[in-house]
């Protein structure tokens, strides 16, 4: 009996133990760390002097403001991600998120884009924005979804003009045999071929170097670009040639925006509207004291007669003209 109780014991014994480990060795599911805010990269390829780096920082306060937080943006300046076509190949594949980036590469992905900037397009600022703001603009916009792209807004690069290091230019004849860079755009280079330069498209970090170097001899872009870039410095002669309006869009990664809530999506999207127009208006608060100071560094200013110009660029328009299709003829109806 003794040895019946004894074993009775132990068996109460061994079941207690059993299910105090048993007890013990339950884990408490551990809290979760509370979700750290979302950071968008957003790279452009220019300094921080320019237009697009204005934009960008107004759209970083904007987003940052209104998530109360919750979405950070770190903005990359300088081509410190890389060049244009990079941040687009980009952002196709979801490894980089966001920039603001130059109308004339995204052409090379989307052609029809490239119809904005036809020469002598728009005779305005103001024009552009009609369109661009607009339905005709809107569409456009909606097709880089098709390429894993989400186009939030137009900002904008601005009237281009040409600059070189060899003579004035004041008619098409005086540009015959110039060698210069232009944007990777079939428009563009065909434009330039038409009116009689050698016309050499580069990515504009790799444009930098051939004109410190002498290899080209000139290139075109917006008054804001010239003086950021203090290209009176390697450029003695400037023609206000305004020969094509250039868009710049606030370009997102499609995968990177369909990450976010309809609610974020709505704040970026709006955000970058919004750093469009404060960009726009502070390229054109600034342009008169960029030119004066360009002149003040030694730049020789030249406003020719754009009418032969236009004329010259004929062929562009009955090239490119089958190509786009109703598009030329829905901007044209838009600027009315």
């Amino acid at each position: 009996m003794k040895t019946v109780k004894t074993l009775l014991v132990s068996g109460l014994l061994i079941a207690a133990m059993a299910l105090s480990g048993c007890g013990g060795s339950e884990k408490k599911p551990e809290a979760k760390p509370a979700a750290g805010p979302q950071t968008i990269k957003l790279a452009h390829v220019v300094n921080e002097k320019d237009g697009f780096h204005i934009a960008a920082l107004k759209f970083k306060e904007l987003v940052e403001a209104r998530t109360k937080g919750a979405v950070k943006v770190e903005v990359f300046p300088n081509a410190s991600l890389g060049d244009e076509r990079t941040l687009i190949e980009g952002m196709q594949i979801g490894t980089i998120a966001m920039g603001v980036i130059t109308n004339g590469p995204v052409a090379n992905f989307l052609p029809e884009i490239a119809a904005f900037e036809m020469p002598f397009m728009f005779a305005t600022p103001e024009e552009a924005y009609k369109v661009l703001d607009g339905p005709v603009g809107k569409k456009v916009l909606d097709k880089l979804d098709a390429i894993n792209l989400k186009g939030l807004a137009y900002a904008e690069r601005g009237f281009r003009n040409l600059t070189n290091s060899k003579k004035v230019v004041k008619t098409p004849a005086d540009m015959a045999g110039l060698k210069i860079r232009v944007m990777e755009n079939p428009v563009y280079i065909d434009t330039f071929k038409t009116l009689g330069t050698n016309a050499v498209p580069m990515a504009w970090t790799e444009a930098l170097t051939a004109l410190q170097q002498g290899t080209i001899d000139g290139q075109e872009n917006p008054i804001n670009v010239i003086y950021s870039f203090k290209l009176n410095e390697t450029q003695k002669y400037l023609t206000m040639t305004k020969h094509s309006y250039a868009p710049a869009l606030f370009l997102m990664s499609k995968k990177v925006f369909g990450s976010f809530n309809k609610e974020t999506q709505d704040i970026l999207v709006k955000a970058a509207q919004e750093a469009a127009v404060h960009e726009r208006k502070w390229n054109a608060e600034q342009m008169a004291e960029q030119l004066k100071a360009l002149k003040e560094k030694g730049m020789q200013i030249t406003e020719p007669d754009t009418a032969a110009f236009q004329a010259a660029v004929k062929p562009v328009y009955d090239k490119y003209g089958p190509k786009f299709g109703t598009l030329l003829e829905d901007i044209n109806k838009a600027k009315k």
